[in-house]
């Protein structure tokens, strides 16, 4: 930093905590930024930015599927979310080689627990690090990249065709968690890659948050 021997310096938080011994250990997590200051109150010469990084509340999560859809401009918003939830396996399934199966199940046998939508497909599974990439709020399946493995690796978005099942319903924007917390109030995802012997499981739960 071009500081000479004999020049006094401080480090200090955006907040003018200056950093001594004593707290160093209490800066927990990477990213936080701090000043190197002639002195703990010296005014600043040139506007600064800082690096934030936060989690949504899980309220965010759970309640955003309410706010979805009942911003939907008066349309019955319940088969736009079922929808949402096929888009999944249409994606999944877009690059199978034999048959193509996607079902739907409305599952209300209590003895089986809760009532349930159920959306089954044979596609090519998950990883467990595409399944907790699915959990990040707002990271967009098409858009991940460094330490993001995308969740369908090699999957070309089809030309938007009306009605079709070659159509991406994802083309809108809404997003699965959305739908998911809009219709109930906990998602189990299972999955089992293609090439792998595991099967993995995802579980959000309005009750666990």
């Amino acid at each position: 930093f071009g500081i000479s021997s004999d020049e006094t310096f401080v480090i200090t938080t955006t907040n003018r905590m200056e950093i001594t011994e004593d707290n160093f250990s209490k800066l927990v997590h990477d990213g936080v930024t701090l000043y190197l200051l002639q002195s703990v109150d010296q005014m600043l010469l040139l506007a600064t930015k800082e690096r934030i990084d936060f989690l949504p509340h899980y309220d965010t999560l759970v309640k955003s599927g309410m706010y979805e859809y009942y911003a939907s401009e008066g349309q019955n918003p319940l088969p736009f979310a079922l929808a949402e939830l096929i888009d999944n396996s249409l994606s999944a399934t877009s690059q199978n080689t034999g048959i193509r199966s996607i079902q739907i199940k409305l599952l209300f046998d209590d003895s089986q627990g809760k009532p349930a939508v159920a959306v089954i497909d044979n596609g090519s599974g998950m990883t467990s690090k595409q399944l907790n990439n699915w959990a990040v709020y707002r990271l967009s399946k098409f858009t991940r990249q460094g330490d993001f493995e995308s969740d369908h690796s090699g999957y070309v978005r089809p030309l938007p065709v009306p009605r079709s099942l070659n159509s991406d319903i994802s083309y809108f924007g809404v997003g699965g968690k959305q739908a998911v917390f809009f219709v109930g109030q906990s998602a189990r995802m299972i999955s089992k890659p293609a090439a792998s012997q595991d099967v993995h499981e995802l579980v959000l739960s309005k009750e666990d948050f």
